[in-house]
């Protein structure tokens, strides 16, 4: 809104440029009142565009002015007082309803009958005028028809994209929410079932620690402890199913955290081409999540070393990139595990790729997905 008016601003000046040197020649007070009067009214519109009343109000007293400021002297029609009156319509035309602006006509029609029957003109001249005015007016209130249809057009077009955006961001909520609901189905099972099994085990293995010969109680001491240990992990797996997932790169920054404080990794981190701002889908920013949660766990279990690169990047726009990086020894009898051909078809359903570049110093996982602003089928 503010764009328009300094466009009408900036064509209302240009306009004014002839007015102002034909009148600076001889000015007197009636027309530099009503040109005060006139540019106040000029700044004003842009505060007026919630009070259409007003703004109509406004625009008449302009077509009074330029009465005003363009009087005839000696009788003869100023031309400028056709091009101002004409530019005050089409402004009213733009900014007003149909009913108000044909107010504003009216005001602005009354004006030039005032100026042709008070200026000496010929016939062929009146006839001009009258012409003029009748396809002007013609012409802006066709013009105002088809903007207001491209006006509804685009309020529609607004409208049903704040819907379609309330209901992606909704069914992330809902996406997420199933998400958890399923987690923490599948802690309850694991809590009543394996939970149970091992608390269970620990007894017997209790009992018969009491009673089994001194020779064996130790191997009995060490596969209790082993079952103690399996239960706790049990628990913490449980207890970690309970918490609310944070998926995306989001959390993949939380999760490289944790390893590093947890797990004492060095994961060296960057962002490139405007990864952020890439326009990843709910679906496809928790398949990188779980996929770069994979490829670190998988280092943590079978490298070496424990340092990693991860790098997130979107050239061009048009994809979206990641890749974990470590340094490992070549394995020649190496094969892809279930933790990476799950990664690949979960990626595979997003739209994405996976590739394995396994060279003799290091152990690289890139994926790829096409962005839904490009490919238009993961919206």
């Amino acid at each position: 809104m503010k764009k328009t008016y300094f466009i009408w601003l900036a064509i209302h000046f240009i306009v004014w440029v002839l007015p102002f040197w034909g009148i600076a020649t001889d000015p007197n007070a009636r027309q530099l009142t009503g040109i005060s009067i006139f540019i106040i009214l000029l700044f004003i519109v842009p505060l007026l565009n919630n009070k259409p009343l007003l703004q109509t109000l406004s625009f008449c007293i302009q077509s009074l002015m330029a009465i005003l400021i363009f009087y005839p002297v000696d009788n003869e029609l100023s031309s400028y007082a056709i091009l101002i009156q004409s530019l005050v319509m089409a402004e009213a035309v733009f900014y007003l309803s149909r009913t108000k602006s044909l107010i504003v006509i009216a005001v602005q029609l009354v004006s030039a009958a005032v100026f042709l029957t008070i200026s000496t003109i010929t016939l062929v001249q009146l006839v001009w005028c009258a012409l003029y005015y009748l396809l002007l007016v013609a012409a802006l209130l066709y013009f105002q028809v088809i903007h207001n249809r491209e006006k509804g057009a685009r309020m529609s077009n607004e409208a049903l994209l704040e819907e379609y955006r309330k209901m992606k961001r909704q069914l992330l909520v809902e996406e997420q929410q199933a998400r958890q609901d399923e987690r923490m189905l599948i802690g309850h099972e694991i809590h009543d079932s394996v939970g149970h099994k091992l608390t269970a085990l620990l007894f017997q293995f209790e009992a018969f620690r009491l009673t089994a010969a001194e020779k064996d109680r130790e191997t009995v001491g060490k596969l209790k402890e082993l079952a103690e240990q399996s239960l706790e992990e049990t628990r913490q797996a449980v207890k970690s199913f309970k918490q609310r997932e944070v998926s995306g790169l989001q959390g993949v920054i939380r999760l490289i955290r944790t390893l590093e404080i947890e797990s004492f990794m060095k994961i060296n981190f960057s962002v490139r081409h405007g990864a952020f701002a890439a326009p990843l889908t709910g679906e496809q920013s928790f398949a990188i999540y779980r996929a770069v949660q994979e490829a670190l766990t998988n280092i943590m279990k079978h490298s070496s070393t424990r340092e990693a690169q991860v790098i997130f990047e979107s050239p061009g726009g048009s994809i979206f990139r990641f890749e974990v990086i470590n340094a490992a020894p070549h394995d020649r009898y190496f094969q892809e595990g279930y933790g990476l051909k799950a990664m690949r078809e979960r990626l595979e359903k997003v739209g994405g790729s996976l590739e394995i570049d396994y060279s003799e110093h290091r152990f690289l996982v890139r994926g790829t997905i096409r962005l839904s602003d490009w490919s238009g089928s993961y919206d």
